[in-house]
């Protein structure tokens, strides 16, 4: 096993390396940098005050221009600041970001407690209810509870959360109907006066319109994906074995089904959860004022700040990764059958 994981992180280096080179050359091609939004900003406030004329354009052009491109890094050759980015990335220096003018790790920081509250909530919620769903939906296959939660978590699937957002808010937060919940932000402007048991109210009054638009998509693939992977380990062999020898329902379902369904649920857990943290809903974030991750990822590309979109990628690349690499290792131990690098004899 210690030789497969060697090998796997070997390869995560050219995989790693291939995303980054394939966005930094992108981004020597997108017009509209940096630069350029400066100088149009800038022409526009110096030909106000002088009537637009071209000597204003010129002068902007010839005394900013040079330190503008010191100021970002475009003095240099592409080809140096590629290599100056690998070198930072090296050392986990994300670089700092133009528009903001704070390091990419503070911005990322400070995104993390909406994106944490988003992702582990929705995680969770999705797991518990799927996982257990599924299975009742396995036992009584083809029943009217089967068919009904089977149309209900489609529909849900079906409805976009940003839509569903929109309906809540006006049913719920003020909208034409009840003012029952809030718009903005995870918390309330007098949080921190509050005692601990009406921080945690309050902290779960902000999230719950937030976190039904995300988690209503999320059931029925999980749900699905549980329920035949069980019905599918119910028609084995080992399974009329067991019954045959007179186990009840109960004790085939939680003691020999039950662990050998969960291994595609169990091996993808992972990349669940780390896919719900940082693979938020920007709509969702947008439309309930929520400032994370997804909302810093898309200002850095209107904005083109580039180590923003690189330094974040860098990381988020990385993380995935590292967590295909732990959701493989984690069929060796839901199944100590399977044996990576094991040569066959």
């Amino acid at each position: 096993m210690l030789s497969y994981i060697l090998k796997r992180a070997a390869l995560m280096l050219p995989t790693l390396l291939g995303v980054l080179t394939l966005t930094f050359v992108v981004i020597q091609f997108v017009p509209g940098g940096p630069v350029e939004q400066v100088l149009s900003q800038a022409r526009q406030q110096k030909g106000g005050a002088e009537g637009g004329g071209s000597r204003a354009r010129r002068d902007i052009d010839a005394k900013q221009l040079a330190e503008l491109k010191a100021l970002y890094g475009f003095d240099k050759p592409a080809h140096v600041r590629y290599v100056e980015m690998l070198q930072s990335f090296a050392t986990f220096d994300l670089g700092r970001s133009f528009s903001a003018n704070k390091p990419v790790w503070t911005l990322i920081k400070e995104k993390l407690p909406v994106s944490i509250s988003l992702g582990l909530w929705t995680f969770l919620i999705s797991y518990l209810v799927s996982v257990p769903l599924g299975v009742a939906k396995a036992v009584r296959e083809g029943s009217k509870f089967d068919l009904v939660t089977t149309l209900l978590v489609l529909v849900g699937f079906a409805i976009p959360g940003f839509v569903l957002g929109v309906f809540l808010i006006v049913l719920f937060a003020g909208g034409t109907f009840l003012d029952w919940f809030p718009l903005r932000g995870l918390t309330s402007d007098n949080w921190a006066d509050l005692s601990w048991p009406a921080r945690i109210v309050d902290y779960f009054w902000h999230l719950t319109l937030p976190l039904i638009c995300i988690v209503i998509g999320s059931f029925a693939v999980m749900t699905l994906l549980t329920k035949n992977t069980f019905i599918e380990e119910m028609r084995k062999q080992y399974v009329l074995v067991a019954r045959a020898k007179g186990l009840s329902q109960k004790r085939v379902l939680y003691k020999h089904i039950f662990r050998n369904a969960l291994i595609p649920l169990i091996t993808g857990f992972p990349a669940a959860f780390v896919g719900a943290f940082f693979a938020g809903s920007l709509l969702i974030e947008t439309l309930f004022s929520l400032d994370g991750l997804g909302l810093l990822s898309y200002e850095a590309v209107v904005r083109r700040d580039y180590p923003v979109v690189l330094g974040s990628l860098y990381l988020f690349t990385l993380i995935g990764l590292v967590v295909k690499l732990a959701s493989d290792l984690l069929y060796m131990v839901v199944d100590p059958r399977v044996q990576f690098g094991s040569v066959a004899k």
